[in-house]
């Protein structure tokens, strides 16, 4: 039987193994002329000083793998879902030449619109700030190296792949290549939890069946999006254990939140000094270069130095909060304004100066105590479906999964996120033993 997407370039050059690039874990990624193209364009590159995990390699000092590796990983990804589920009959229907080229081409561009830094400074919630997905259109100008490429090369509008990244139509086949692009079993999340893991040096990222997940993929009921069958669930249920550790264990671990913690409470005391448009162009040196000289003689001069500066000077844990251990002042803290955040760890560190916790040293000055809490933006809830062919009937995966249900029907943020109080190192450990710390807290908080 012909295969629909056989006849792509892509497809024959990874059967002929020629023309090929290595990325880990030993992968092997086409690297044909009209991709080689898009790689080569001056706007994918930077990509090549934009890293995927930001302020981890504080912690995991192998996560230093930039969003260049990770879009090829992305790009392969597509190909291997384009060929298991070429073999749907309704997706082969919907999907055309066209279409699965879209998606190629999306998977490897959908991250050219991160900045550096970008989920921190995102999550601070600036007004007018543009989400990384919708900032992709100032690399796909009518003049930029790429969009020619797109057009000349695979006969591609960017404006295409700007509605596959951030709807704009409502179109079936569009529906699905979004899905495939960013939904409970996406493209995305395959490659990011594996190569993630595996640059932090840690195996919870990688303890799922990928390739057993890959060969279960079919479309949903409605044809909209995927599903999987009932052979893969077993390997969905090990990739929602794997996000939920991953979360847990790398990318809220106490220490890189620590880093973030300092690099956006930084970044806010900056901001409306900077040329934001200008600043989201950069790459990741010119961006810590701007930031530490705007930083001079500011307040934030002891952040960027503590991050960025030839000595590591991170700010030490005081006391952390979660759902379930503290929850009124877990509930007054996460998902609130950053703003409000701000406000309240200003009001902390007056209170600890009025109150004398800590005599004999001078007064705390405002960034000397910062208060990390979960944003207001929350993970997408794991929602798939799980297709019993003997049945013919589909059912919610986790209505099928006790895992499933105890980790993704309900959002996890609540259990993997924790309100964390960070203070100047030398400091912290006086604070958090001074048995009037939390009703100066609770002071702040109910101000």
């Amino acid at each position: 039987m012909h295969h629909p997407f056989s006849d792509l370039p892509e497809f024959a050059s990874l059967a002929a193994q020629r023309g090929i690039v290595r990325i880990p874990m030993e992968q092997d990624v086409p690297f044909t002329p009209r991709v080689r193209a898009l790689v080569d364009s001056a706007e994918f590159q930077r990509l090549r000083h934009v890293s995927q995990l930001g302020l981890a390699s504080f912690v995991y000092p192998g996560a230093t793998h930039t969003r260049f590796e990770h879009a090829l990983g992305v790009f392969h990804n597509a190909i291997r879902y384009l060929w298991q589920l070429g073999s749907d009959a309704r997706f082969a229907a919907l999907i055309d030449q066209h279409h699965a080229e879209l998606l190629l081409v999306s998977a490897l561009l959908h991250d050219i619109g991160h900045w550096p830094f970008c989920h921190p400074i995102e999550d601070l919630g600036l007004a007018d700030m543009p989400p990384h997905e919708a900032h992709a259109a100032e690399f796909l100008g009518p003049h930029t190296e790429l969009s020619q490429v797109l057009i000349e090369d695979w006969k591609i509008q960017p404006a295409e792949v700007l509605d596959v990244l951030v709807a704009r139509t409502d179109h079936p086949q569009r529906r699905v290549l979004r899905s495939i692009l960013s939904g409970p079993i996406d493209i995305d999340k395959l490659d990011y939890l594996e190569r993630d893991s595996l640059h932090c040096g840690v195996p919870y990222g990688r303890h799922f069946d990928k390739h057993r997940l890959i060969q279960s993929l079919v479309l949903n009921e409605a044809g909209d999006g995927l599903a999987i069958s009932q052979k893969g669930k077993t390997a969905a249920e090990l990739m929602v254990f794997a996000r939920y550790v991953m979360f847990s264990e790398v990318y809220w671990h106490h220490a890189v939140r620590s880093a973030t913690c300092m690099f956006a409470r930084a970044f806010y005391e900056l901001h409306r000094e900077l040329d934001l448009k200008s600043l989201f162009r950069m790459m990741e040196p010119e961006t810590v270069r701007l930031l530490r000289d705007r930083a001079k003689g500011t307040v934030a001069e002891s952040l960027t130095e503590g991050v960025f500066g030839s000595r590591r000077q991170l700010h030490k844990r005081v006391i952390e909060f979660s759902h379930y251990q503290e929850t009124e002042i877990y509930d007054r803290l996460a998902g609130r304004p950053y703003e409000w955040v701000v406000q309240v760890s200003r009001r902390l560190t007056e209170e600890i100066n009025r109150r004398g916790l800590l005599p004999g040293t001078a007064p705390l000055a405002p960034v000397d105590l910062l208060i990390d809490a979960p944003p207001q933006h929350r993970e997408v809830e794991f929602k798939v479906s799980i297709y019993f062919p003997k049945e013919n009937r589909y059912r919610p995966l986790s209505d099928c999964s006790p895992v499933v249900e105890a980790l993704a029907k309900r959002q996890f943020d609540d259990y993997v996120k924790r309100v964390r109080i960070f203070a100047r190192r030398d400091i912290a450990p006086a604070l958090g033993a001074h048995p009037d710390f939390e009703a100066a807290l609770r002071a702040a908080v109910e101000d």
